[in-house]
């Protein structure tokens, strides 16, 4: 159920009075109901003897609808304990997960980490599951013995005493991010920006969502490709909660490893609200879940339906999104960098160049709500690049030498939150730790009160422009924000006039 598991008792009953025939009762729908044709062809083709008398298969909690082909290898274990070709002991040691071929293999299921983490939350043993499932698994490691098992017959074999498994090692996860970027995906080949690329660089020390804003050819794609070379390293808790959700969605391991990369997700300004926030008749992550600790770049910012934009209002504020179905009430995480990217105008070009008129660039303008770009940090002008910039052959800055700064301004972050409310950084203080962090001499509160009234920003702005500017002391290694570092953040907002249409 979201990125959880919650745990089913597979219960099965044979040699009842009536029609022989299998039924499986519980909630099941449709694919679970074909698990009885599945089982049925494995355990004949495994060798084993299938059930010729009426069987009821019982998946409790009954009120608790049962997805997925994940109960097959419970349902045959259980069968064969329930007509005496198994001990039925053992199988109270493992939580037990698998879809099965028609021959007896085991296939993956969703979910291996959620089983895991479930089964050693429940005191069980171990778990069995099919390989790559299982690989997802023993990332929990402790003591919690994770076994893979490639058959029907496999399992028989191990729960009966017959023969070993050796369970899986702890999980190695995937290559360092370093390896996992070209050498061509580097902010060295970005021509000019400065100013951008400085924005992007605070947007990355403090995680804090940023819209650029130009003409085409200005460079705004080329450098939200390039965030991720400069983004710090993933944790290892935040690679298991990233883990999760892909895993959930269905996108398991492949070739047993998930590289140690932020996620860097673009949809097309064409996708649904359910694509994008996560949701429909079996509720899964949507874009915004699957950039979890990562980036969601939002091309074309304006072409994006309104009431798609509107639905991550709630979730860029709180980190997670909440989807309420018949079914019940699930929560996703969500804590991602926002970067997108928008024209000045719909021709594209600036005031000085545009064709529209007033009224257009208004109305195409008008698309972005205020209370939608409030919540973005940091809006940046992206100019149209000069000829001598073009032509320019010296190399810009690399990634690396920016990731250096960041990292090291992720690392005072950590110092000042420690375990404070799961805050790893400052996009994501409270009101209280604004209180407490970003505190102003009477001269710059002065200031900053000034540039709220003259650009008619609101309450929620003057919260972003004082984490902004925590985020910009930590770059510059100062203990207090000063008043160059105050300054930076309100042009950070200068924007929101323009953009808003105020």
């Amino acid at each position: 159920m979201g990125v959880d598991a919650v745990p089913v008792q597979v219960e099965c009953n044979t040699g009842e009075q009536g029609e022989p025939k299998p039924v499986i009762v519980g909630l099941p729908t449709g694919a679970v109901k074909e698990a009885k044709d599945r089982v049925w062809s494995a355990l004949m083709n495994t060798g084993y003897r299938a059930p010729r008398t009426k069987t009821t298969i019982n998946l409790a909690p009954g009120h608790l609808r049962k997805q997925g082909p994940l109960y097959d290898l419970p349902i045959a274990l259980g069968l064969l304990a329930a007509t005496g070709q198994l001990p039925a002991e053992p199988l109270d040691d493992y939580l037990i997960a698998g879809e099965l071929s028609l021959s007896g293999e085991t296939r993956p299921v969703v979910g291996g980490l959620a089983l895991a983490a479930l089964a050693r939350q429940l005191g069980k043993k171990g778990v069995l599951l099919p390989p790559t499932t299982a690989q997802e698994g023993a990332l929990v490691g402790g003591d919690l013995e994770v076994y893979q098992v490639n058959s029907l017959d496999e399992a028989c074999s191990f729960l009966s005493g017959k023969t070993a498994l050796t369970p899986l090692p702890p999980f190695v996860d995937g290559a360092e991010d370093d390896t996992q970027h070209p050498a061509s995906v580097c902010f060295s080949e970005v021509k000019g920006q400065h100013a951008v690329r400085r924005a992007v660089e605070v947007s990355v020390a403090g995680g804090h969502n940023i819209l650029m804003i130009g003409p085409p050819g200005s460079g705004k794609s080329m450098i939200a490709k390039r965030i991720g070379t400069i983004m710090p390293r993933l944790g290892r808790e935040e690679y298991l909660d990233l883990l999760r959700i892909y895993s959930a969605a269905g996108m398991t391991l492949e070739n047993g490893t998930l590289p140690r990369t932020r996620p860097f997700r673009s949809p097309h300004h064409t996708i649904s609200d359910v694509g994008l926030i996560g949701g429909g008749s079996t509720p899964a992550p949507g874009e915004i879940s699957l950039a979890h600790h990562g980036v969601l770049f939002l091309d074309e910012l304006p072409e994006f339906k309104r009431s798609a934009l509107e639905v991550m209002r709630q979730p860029l504020e709180d980190g997670q999104v909440t989807i309420s179905r018949s079914a019940g009430k699930l929560t996703f995480p969500a804590a991602f960098m926002l970067v997108a990217a928008m024209n000045p105008s719909p021709d594209g070009y600036g005031n000085d160049r545009t064709k529209n008129t007033a009224q257009q660039v208004q109305r195409y303008r008008s698309r972005l709500s205020g209370p939608l770009l409030d919540r973005i940090d940091l809006h940046v002008e992206a100019p149209a690049l000069t000829i001598a910039e073009l032509q320019q052959a010296k190399p810009g800055e690399s990634s690396a030498s920016i990731r250096e700064r960041v990292e090291q301004a992720r690392a005072r972050q950590r110092t000042r939150f420690g375990d404070h409310g799961g805050i790893r950084v400052n996009a994501r203080m409270s009101p209280r730790d604004i209180r407490e962090h970003c505190a102003l001499t009477d001269r710059d509160a002065t200031l900053l009160r000034s540039a709220m009234e003259r650009l008619q920003l609101s309450a929620r702005a003057y919260d972003r422009i004082l984490k902004v500017s925590r985020t910009i002391a930590d770059l510059a290694g100062t203990e207090r924000i000063e008043t160059p570092h105050l300054l930076e953040a309100i042009q950070y907002r200068s924007l929101d006039r323009n953009v808003g249409g105020n």
